[in-house]
């Protein structure tokens, strides 16, 4: 816990010690009305089971592979950008999800009535628009919730409304075309990896949607949903700079080795992981110096809204070497090679690393 929970971890053990001495009033399942501080009550919460559970994940090939990354991101590793001068906790019992503007029937739901809706779960890969070429700002969660097309159904939307227009508790704002919601799996998210939403990562609720960089999408804290136009309003980042449309790109990065890596002549593991907005990766190749395209090994496929992992075998030589990687989705497109830098949409162009072979 951080200092933005507000309550030191010997005064939350203390609390639950006397909530269990009491009888286990306390063990709540979440979204349960309760009395607690919300700390306490995020602590205590359980997350409802999805009514058809995806299968378990297949062995992760990063535990036989070093340095590739997991096929599903450590919460606690992964990536956090946000505007939040402090974390924000809004307590289950007070906490309301609105859905309002242009629809015919506005929605106020308690945290109780949103989780009597279907709960189901997604695999699917988050990405910064802000990340460079081969950066961090990118991870795969199992994520759980509510299907929001559902919600925005219920709301009756009207004709003419272009834009879903998420708000957070802290005022944060973040717009998506409606079109989006098509293909069925953006989420009103309340569970990351098996368990309740950290408070950096948007407890109680955010919003998820595959394919789509998170500034247009990814509002953490929820507390708003909005049916409106893009031409009456846009998300924060828009009149900062940014496009107003953010659908991801196909990008790929090499994880191992590093930049910079100094290895020993011989077998070399190359190994990565390439993710696309809408469509799945067919393939992943590297290369050496510039030379010919080598196909590299694809690890297992959760979803097409998930990152592929890839390995290569490459027999290094003596030497310095440049490697690079590019993925190819599913409808036969090749990554981009063009230079393209992160404003205003997202950035473009292979990975490239350089390391010495002894």
């Amino acid at each position: 816990m951080g200092a933005d929970d507000g309550i030191t971890r010997r005064g939350l053990l203390a609390t639950i010690g006397a909530l269990l001495v009491a009888g286990g009033a306390g063990l709540t399942r979440l979204g349960q009305r309760a009395t607690e501080s919300a700390p306490v009550q995020r602590v205590l919460a359980r997350l409802p089971r999805a009514r058809a559970p995806l299968p378990a994940p297949p062995p992760d090939p990063a535990a036989t592979t070093p340095g590739l990354s997991p096929l599903l991101t450590p919460t606690a590793d992964f990536f956090r950008i946000d505007v939040a001068d402090s974390i924000p906790t809004p307590a289950l019992d007070t906490w309301r999800l609105t859905i309002d503007g242009m629809v015919r029937h506005p929605l106020t739901l308690t945290f109780d009535e949103l989780i009597r809706r279907e709960i189901v779960e997604i695999d699917a890969t988050l990405a910064c628009v802000s990340n460079p070429v081969g950066g961090p700002l990118v991870g795969t969660a199992r994520w759980t919730g509510v299907r929001l097309d559902r919600l925005i159904a219920e709301a009756q939307p009207l004709p003419d409304a272009d834009e879903v227009l998420g708000h957070s508790v802290d005022d944060f704002t973040a717009g998506f075309p409606v079109s989006a919601l098509a293909a069925g799996d953006a989420l009103v998210a309340i569970g990351m990896n098996g368990e309740v939403l950290a408070p950096e990562h948007g407890y109680p609720a955010r919003i998820i949607v595959p394919g789509l960089f998170g500034y247009v999408s990814a509002v953490k804290w929820l507390q708003r949903i909005e049916l409106t136009r893009f031409d009456q309003q846009v998300g924060y980042w828009v009149p900062r700079g940014w496009s107003r449309l953010g659908p991801m790109k196909l990008s790929s990065r090499i994880d191992a080795p590093r930049d910079g890596a100094k290895v020993a002549a011989g077998p070399v593991t190359v190994a990565g992981v390439a993710w696309s907005s809408a469509h799945g990766i067919a393939s992943v190749e590297v290369r050496v110096d510039g030379g010919a395209w080598q196909p590299a090994q694809l690890g297992p496929s959760l979803d097409a809204t998930a990152w592929r992992q890839w390995w290569w075998s490459w027999t290094a030589s003596r030497g310095s070497h440049q490697l690079e990687v590019r993925a190819i989705d599913e409808q036969g497109t090749v990554q981009s090679a063009r230079l393209v830098p992160p404003v205003p949409n997202g950035a473009e162009g292979l990975h490239r690393i350089q390391v010495t072979v002894a």
